[in-house]
């Protein structure tokens, strides 16, 4: 064989042999994609690396839990006697009729309901337990201070801080409310304050500052200066000051 040929005839051979290698190589890689791709795909919902994000997996609708002071009705669809009212004692616990009393403080209707069947699966077959709630601590906001009513009120809809000053009677004569004070709590040990002034806001007829309330936010209207000096001032004063001309 001349010496040219056999030159061809060895590149040829390697060239055949790295095409199955080339070929492998490429499948390998798409097998390992493939399989990137699947474990990406099983991800868990909210989860990135492993970690699970609260603000990804959280509840969008969180059902409510019940709290001390709540009224609860207590269903039995086979057995009516059972059927009871049951108030959220200040220990978290609830009174049940012929079991021991149960801790309900923190739990939802159905948690409850499952909690009571259990409870009762020892005296009754199979029981169908249906928990209502009936009486709790409704929304509310307070306002103290100037105001002709300071107390505490149901926030039954969406209501802004002038509309709220409202409700509480309006302002006293001494307010400053120019420097309301809204203290609304953000967290167990934190609570952040907001000063609005509702005297520019209604002489300006424009309300885009009014802040719309929350479930516990406080209103505070402070006196204002003159009201504060005059409690120090004697009545012979008050009375120079308020006619001057009699003298």
């Amino acid at each position: 064989m001349k010496p040219a040929t056999y030159s061809v005839f060895i590149l040829a051979c390697c060239l055949m042999q790295q095409g199955p290698v080339v070929a492998a190589a490429q499948e390998q890689k798409s097998t390992l994609a493939g399989e990137q791709t699947g474990q990406a795909g099983t991800t868990k919902s909210g989860a990135a690396d492993g970690v699970t994000s609260p603000a990804l997996t959280g509840e969008r609708r969180p059902l409510y839990r019940l709290r001390t002071s709540d009224v609860v009705e207590i269903d039995f669809a086979f057995s009516p006697e059972f059927n009871q009212l049951s108030t959220v004692q200040p220990d978290g616990f609830i009174a049940l009729k012929a079991v021991p009393q149960l801790y309900a403080e923190g739990t939802t209707s159905p948690e409850l309901a499952e909690a009571v069947r259990r409870a009762y699966a020892s005296i009754l077959h199979d029981p169908e337990v249906t928990v209502v709630l009936k009486d709790f601590d409704k929304p509310y906001f307070i306002a103290v201070g100037e105001v002709g009513r300071p107390g505490k009120y149901e926030l039954r809809s969406d209501t802004t801080v002038t509309e709220a000053v409202a409700i509480a009677g309006g302002v006293t004569p001494r307010a400053k409310h120019s420097q309301v004070v809204l203290f609304r709590r953000v967290s167990g040990d934190l609570v952040e304050s907001h000063i609005l002034n509702l005297k520019a806001m209604l002489n300006s007829r424009t309300l885009g500052e009014d802040i719309h309330l929350r479930p516990g936010d406080l209103l505070f209207v402070p006196q204002n200066l003159i009201s504060k000096i005059r409690q120090y001032m004697p009545a012979s004063s008050l009375s120079l000051y308020g006619n001057p001309t009699q003298f």
